[in-house]
């Protein structure tokens, strides 16, 4: 398979045009999402669409998706036109910053994959340092322009390494959101934490806690839990 395509279950994303392609993150936060009751979706920062089409295939909500780079909304909305669900899925060229303020509805939930580097290096790649470095979405910004968003019974989901997530949580509890499940996602048993799937809610609740570990010993040889969670998307993993 050419990284200019990745092939889904129930649609093909092409990403040749987006500085970050399908990522094992997006996956795992667009499987892990439970939309519930949810009626109006916002996905922020969609690059190709990926998590956004997830949505729309789970679900028979609306879904907005949102992106600053223009290359990646041209690709999103190639992908989203060639899916099953075109009718349910709109995208715009806007940042969250803008968008909050122009935009008069409110969602039931609000998904991320969001750009999370704070202090390292960067990439001599204009786009890709935008899609994985925080300076233009700060996570402060991203919470209250989400907060902005969010119906009072709405949830924000986000994936994030372990070191970011700390700091997100801490903005977060500052903007009175509560952390109402987690998932540790570790690549093996034997290895450190890699990231964290969080969830917050404006009203509390006992948080649900619990790990995720993907592969077994053996490298490719992925775990029952991740081929559960996985299962309606992954071509390799049967329902």
């Amino acid at each position: 398979m050419s990284n200019d395509k990745f092939e889904f279950k129930q649609f093909t994303i092409n990403q040749s045009d987006c500085a970050m392609k399908v990522g094992t993150d997006a996956v795992l936060l667009g499987s892990w999402v439970e939309i519930g009751n949810a009626s109006q979706i916002l996905d922020v920062g969609c690059g190709t669409g990926v998590i956004a089409i997830m949505m729309a295939q789970k679900s028979t909500s609306d879904v907005v998706a949102l992106d600053i780079d223009e290359a990646a909304c041209k690709q999103a909305k190639e992908n989203i036109n060639n899916s099953p669900w075109p009718n349910r899925v709109k995208v715009y060229n806007e940042s969250l910053q803008n968008f909050s303020i122009i935009y008069n509805s409110k969602f039931d939930l609000i998904v991320s994959n969001p750009p999370y580097f704070i202090d390292s290096y960067k990439s001599t790649e204009m786009l890709r340092n935008q899609a994985r470095h925080a300076d233009q979405l700060p996570f402060e910004e991203f919470i209250q322009c989400s907060i902005k968003l969010l119906n009072p019974t709405g949830k924000i989901c986000v994936i994030l390494p372990t070191k970011e997530s700390i700091i997100f949580r801490e903005f977060a509890s500052n903007h009175h959101l509560h952390l109402t499940k987690i998932t540790h996602v570790k690549t093996k048993h034997n290895k450190e934490e890699k990231r964290q799937l969080l969830q917050f809610e404006t009203v509390y609740k006992s948080c649900i806690e619990n790990t995720l570990v993907i592969e077994q010993e053996e490298r490719h040889c992925y775990s029952n839990e991740y081929k559960e969670l996985t299962k309606d998307f992954y071509l390799s993993f049967k329902n």
